[in-house]
């Protein structure tokens, strides 16, 4: 485990369907304290394309993180997070839950996957971009993500 290289943007995959989250989630990273890129997909089957460079991502760079819904088109998130944590070459990317279920099923089901946290979306826009700074602030500045492999 390493600090991240100095200048470096932290890489972020966001993984969300819903248009207005993802442009909310866009503009208070933007804002941000911490330099970062933004890549974005729409359903979990591109998802497990970007991180295993397949297909239209063959050039995709492998995130710090990632910031996943559960309740995606094509493939659902417990799906995509399932397939990250057997890839010896995924297994060590954090992974944050970012959805609206509270269902306590889901909550024991993506950390019995090897969710790195599990955080349930705010309805209230302020709400909302607070979570967001709080997961800015803890996962890209406080804590020490796993160097690349």
């Amino acid at each position: 485990m390493v600090k991240m290289e100095k200048g470096r943007p932290i890489n972020i995959l966001l993984v969300e369907d819903n248009p207005g989250d993802i442009r909310l989630t866009r503009e208070v990273l933007k804002e941000g304290k911490i330099k970062n890129e933004l890549n974005v997909v729409t359903d979990g089957e591109q998802a497990v394309l970007y991180l295993k460079k397949e297909g239209p991502f063959l050039e995709a760079v492998t995130p710090d993180i990632i910031l996943l819904d559960l309740n995606l088109p094509k493939k659902d998130g417990r799906e995509v997070l399932a397939e990250i944590k057997v890839d010896p070459v995924l297994l060590f990317i954090p992974v944050v839950v970012l959805t609206t279920s509270s269902a306590e099923m889901d909550i024991l089901n993506m950390y019995s996957h090897h969710a790195n946290c599990y955080i349930t979306k705010p309805v209230d826009f302020n709400q909302f971009i607070h979570v967001i700074k709080s997961i800015e602030n803890f996962w890209l500045n406080i804590v020490i993500l796993p160097a690349k492999i």
